[in-house]
């Protein structure tokens, strides 16, 4: 489709509600991001994230109906996301969560610059990707969503059902601890990709699972 920023979230939804079901095709190309950064947040393999995902889009097409617009359509599709994530960690056990224990040797090949929003090269937004799984759940959360996912304190707040006190307080401390980690900064759009090959793939695992509801 390359009608992807015809239509804003509340046309598109009006629309799919009206039967024109191919549309939810966008919704997922405008999220397959963000989604996908949550899931790898709670230390999801790639595989495991996207069964998350393709969940998350089935529950918000089968209650789209039910969304009223109170948040943006971004949180509403976050917060069903976390709820799939926190679901799925209480029943598992750690041997189905990808590690990451080998990779700790990568942060002796950094250089020391001053911390600060500087373009990271590919190597480097692997670091941080991996210094975010080392920091304690909580705080990595409130990071992904907030400054990572690009919600406003507000929705972050709305997503984790926490105060907006609460999600600077976890925000601060999340920086700290990546400042521990490392010495550098991020580039957020480099971190947790989505690759275009795995949205198409997301679409169409989606789509066809929506084709057998209607």
């Amino acid at each position: 489709m390359n009608t992807q920023n015809q239509y804003s979230d509340s046309e598109l939804i009006q629309k799919i509600l009206h039967k024109e079901t191919a549309l939810f095709e966008l919704i997922i190309r405008r999220n397959n991001p963000s989604l996908y950064r949550i899931g790898k947040m709670y230390h999801f393999n790639h595989e495991d994230t996207q069964d998350l995902m393709q969940e998350s889009y089935i529950q918000a097409y089968s209650h789209l109906g039910q969304f009223e617009n109170r948040s943006s359509l971004k949180t509403w599709l976050s917060k069903i996301m976390v709820n799939q994530c926190y679901k799925k960690t209480q029943k598992w056990s750690t041997k189905n969560i990808e590690s990451l224990e080998n990779n700790t040797q990568i942060f002796n090949k950094l250089s020391s610059i001053e911390t600060s929003n500087k373009v990271m090269n590919t190597e480097l937004s692997s670091v941080i990707e991996k210094a975010l799984l080392h920091i304690p759940e909580d705080y990595r959360t409130v990071f992904t969503l907030r400054e990572v996912n690009g919600l406003s304190v507000a929705e972050t707040a709305e997503v984790l059902e926490i105060s907006e006190s609460n999600v600077k307080v976890r925000l601060n401390r999340a920086k700290t601890f990546l400042r521990t980690e490392i010495e550098k900064f991020y580039n957020k759009e480099e971190i947790f990709e989505f690759n275009l090959i795995y949205c198409d793939a997301m679409v169409n695992r989606v789509m066809a699972k929506i084709s057998l509801m209607i």
